[in-house]
């Protein structure tokens, strides 16, 4: 059953403007009337330019506003939520990249740990009416009973950015219980799709294909990933902004749910429900490109898992998300986006 929120929309801050969820996201928004902010501090963990070009896409639109800050900035964003005020906030300004993050820990702490921090004091201060914070399917870790469920505990990370995540969850459950901030979180899993991250396998895998060059296939590509659409998760986002959580009076803290609070806090799944096989993924980007790839069979990366799989019922339940985007349409757009963004030949 599809429960409404009485949560009043207005003005809308999203963090990690510039990224691929980011963007996708603010022009959803905006092509419904909502006024949005954006910030991100456009780093160079890939292409600036790519960021940018989102962005212009964004302020295209009179109802979108811009600012350039680091969310590290603790100076910085406590003068930003001082000059402005939001009606809820969709927090996915973060380092990204659960590999990434065996090689380079203290920009994740930074980021991800220390920003924040001043995210969940920018929202108290500010009196946001409802903060949404991406977590991750990483949160995991060394769990095996699939399909993930919100409600089982989540208590071994494999990564510094998976540990993270799981921290971030439990930093917004304090100030749901401490200030009333209704928090929800978003574990993303897998997400694909037109203006994508450079670092994600499928635009490594449409690159190294386009240039004949052979792809980099972990775990010798035994590897199950439930690939998520970007509209699809977009759908599911907005769907979160306007369904503000209550506390659950039917929580138990003689057999906590870690999905669920006294407070008014939730965590659910955010995925397409539908794992895919890597070899088929790269089968499907095959025939997509009319090109046959040149495999790299690789052992598993320190940090990776095998499988994921999001149950994704308690959101469908909640808000009514219903994923539709197969993998072969969703790849389909990919390769024509790519194409006609990189000039890349067909």
């Amino acid at each position: 059953m599809v429960t409404h929120s009485d949560f009043n929309r207005g003005k809308i801050l999203i963090t990690g403007a510039a990224g691929f969820i980011g963007a996708a996201l603010a022009l959803k928004l905006l092509e419904r009337g909502d006024t949005v902010h954006g910030i991100d501090n456009l780093n160079d963990y890939y292409d600036v330019a790519l960021k940018e070009a989102r962005l212009r896409r964004c302020q295209a639109y009179p109802n979108f506003s811009f600012t350039k800050l680091d969310i590290v900035d603790r100076a910085g964003m406590a003068g930003f939520f001082h000059e402005h005020r939001f009606d809820a906030v969709m927090h996915l300004a973060a380092q990204a990249g659960v590999r990434h993050s065996v090689e380079n820990p203290y920009a994740y702490i930074d980021a991800n740990l220390v920003g924040f921090a001043h995210v969940l004091e920018g929202c108290r201060q500010g009196k946001v009416g409802h903060l949404v914070f991406a977590s991750s399917s990483s949160v995991y870790g060394a769990n095996t009973r699939l399909p993930f469920s919100e409600h089982d505990n989540v208590d071994h990370p494999v990564s510094l950015y998976a540990a993270t995540k799981k921290a971030n969850e439990l930093m917004a459950h304090s100030y749901a219980h401490l200030y009333g901030l209704p928090c929800t979180g978003l574990r993303f899993f897998t997400v694909y799709g037109p203006w994508g991250r450079p670092d994600m396998a499928l635009f490594k895998f449409t690159r190294g294909i386009l240039e004949g060059r052979p792809i980099p296939v972990f775990n010798n590509g035994k590897m199950i990933r439930d690939f998520t659409y970007i509209d699809d998760i977009v759908d599911g986002v907005v769907r979160a902004i306007d369904h503000r959580p209550a506390p659950d009076p039917a929580w138990n803290a003689n057999a906590p749910d870690p999905a669920t609070s006294y407070a008014p806090y939730r965590i659910y799944n955010i995925g397409n429900h539908q794992p895919v096989e890597l070899m088929r993924y790269i089968r499907v980007l095959e025939e997509s490109l009319k090109r046959k790839a040149v495999l790299e069979m690789l052992p598993m990366q320190e940090g990776d898992v095998p499988a994921t799989h999001a149950d994704v019922n308690d959101l469908s339940r909640a808000t009514g998300f219903n994923p539709t985007t197969s993998v072969e349409a969703g790849v389909a757009r990919f390769v024509e986006w790519y194409r006609e963004y990189y000039s890349a030949p067909r």
